[in-house]
């Protein structure tokens, strides 16, 4: 039988399986968590995937400047993991900044052989600009934080955004 995975930009009526599957993850630290509200409020950063029609994980990506994002809050169900789920969200967090045209993205994470095979490199946290601790500060693990800096340049040098076609055209009389 053949499955299919898609990945596509999340919707409001995503919000409460976004929640479902995030919460066990922000209980167990491994994530930090997100409330509803929060959720509602950054709902364009994220994207979810399927696996044949069921929400299964999900991902966000903050954007911190011309050249700089980050991977977050990167999810799979359980009983979907080992099917690709949790690349093809990354993969679609690399073709999605590209457009954008961010050269740079980083995660913060327990898992770096994930990321190692995805081709991120170690770095130090400490490479990383200040500003990206602002998230960081709520969470319990801040002083004395056990998560590893992971790195991926999409490219050497800023990236020229793919051209973005308008949402909306007429043509006036």
């Amino acid at each position: 039988m053949t499955h299919r995975i898609s990945v596509r930009n999340a919707a409001v009526d995503d919000v409460e399986a976004i929640y479902t599957l995030l919460e066990p993850f922000a209980e167990k630290n491994i994530i930090l968590a997100r409330d509803r509200d929060n959720l509602y409020q950054h709902l364009q950063e994220f994207l979810v995937a399927e696996y044949d029609g069921v929400l299964c994980g999900v991902v966000a990506v903050h954007i911190y400047g011309e050249n700089l994002a980050e991977i977050r809050s990167l999810v799979v169900s359980p009983e979907f993991q080992k099917h690709g789920v949790g690349r093809l969200l990354v993969e679609g967090c690399e073709k999605w900044l590209a457009v954008l045209g961010v050269a740079r993205v980083f995660a913060l994470t327990y898992v770096t052989g994930f990321f190692e095979r995805m081709g991120f490199a170690v770095v130090s946290r400490e490479s990383l600009p200040q500003k990206v601790w602002t998230v960081c500060v709520h969470c319990a693990r801040f002083a004395d934080c056990d998560e590893i800096a992971v790195e991926k340049r999409l490219s050497d040098a800023p990236i020229q955004p793919m051209r973005i076609l308008p949402i909306l055209e007429i043509d006036e009389p």
